[in-house]
């Protein structure tokens, strides 16, 4: 069945603009979640990129028909959406930046970039001889949208690249393995990078029991959610010299200033950028407006991940 009019609510000019002409039987309007709704209907509302989670409430008493997120993860939001509403997460939007992103951190951690750069602040030539990433073995622990596009960036580089998922299954490229074999993939691993969604099962995935099954050296990315991994536990194999940490999230997060993580020469820390680029606008733009197009077709909405 076909809409005859749609509301859509953004939560500010910046997406507003980038999503240009749109349907007549489109009505846009400008709602950030902070104050009281404009409207008792709207259709589709587009909650703000950060700090969505704490204005969902404000959806009480509003009747949509979709909430499109910004973002991929919807960690708590079962939680603290009001009833009655469909939610959509933004894949498509953010995995090629976070891929991007993966891989500097990686390139950055095994060339010694960091070691550069802090010797050229302080004047001095320091030349080094580090680890390559090719020829490396990388286990890449998930393997959704974002591991994927991890993986089709790694290997141009000449690795190996051994994926993990939560159930064992076989593709085009081979193997998937289970995430019950992690106890005898992990010490085979040059690279370990973690792009897993934070549930029940993977919150403190990344122990001390894992972190002891990794080899001597070897490098821990984190791209995923903070709470995938024990905060004290790799704050320990790191200041014992034993692994290198790249890490895009932390828990807690922001790390407080000061925190020990930032002094070690070991870890990198970048501060949960991995969606934050230019094409974050744009490529968010598009999936609205495929939304909007489906909505208008009577189609079903694409990324539906939660019905309250």
């Amino acid at each position: 069945m076909t809409s005859s009019q749609l509301t859509v609510s953004v939560p500010g000019k910046t997406l507003l603009r980038a999503l240009g002409a749109v349907p007549d039987r489109v009505d846009l309007i400008e709602w950030d979640l902070t104050s009281p709704a404009p409207r008792d209907n709207i259709d589709i509302v587009v909650p703000p990129y950060m700090g969505a989670a704490d204005t969902l409430h404000m959806l009480a008493g509003v009747s949509t028909r979709l909430v499109q997120s910004q973002s991929i993860g919807y960690d708590g939001v079962d939680r603290l959406l009001p009833p009655g509403h469909v939610y959509a997460n933004a894949a498509s939007v953010h995995e090629a930046s976070t891929a991007e992103l993966t891989l500097g951190l990686i390139l950055a951690s095994q060339r010694g970039i960091p070691d550069f750069v802090r010797a050229a602040i302080d004047g001095r030539w320091a030349p080094a001889r580090h680890a390559s990433l090719a020829d490396r073995t990388v286990l890449l622990i998930g393997h959704g949208g974002v591991g994927k596009a991890i993986e089709a960036r790694l290997r141009p580089f000449e690795t190996t690249v051994v994926r993990v998922a939560q159930t064992a299954r076989s593709d085009q490229d081979g193997q998937v393995h289970a995430i019950s074999e992690l106890h005898e993939l992990l010490p085979t691993a040059d690279i370990v990078v973690i792009a897993v969604p934070l549930t029940d099962e993977t919150t403190l995935l990344v122990d001390d029991a894992f972190l002891s099954r990794m080899a001597d050296g070897a490098l821990l990315v984190n791209i995923a959610r903070g709470q995938v991994a024990d905060t004290d536990a790799l704050l320990a194999h790191a200041s014992s010299g034993r692994l290198r940490l790249a890490l895009d999230v932390t828990d807690p997060e922001p790390l407080p200033a000061g925190h020990p993580m930032f002094a070690l020469p070991n870890v990198l820390v970048s501060p949960h950028v991995g969606g934050a680029t230019s094409a974050m606008v744009p490529r968010m733009a598009l999936l609205l407006r495929e939304q909007i197009e489906r909505m208008l077709r009577g189609d079903e909405p694409l990324n539906v991940v939660i019905t309250s």
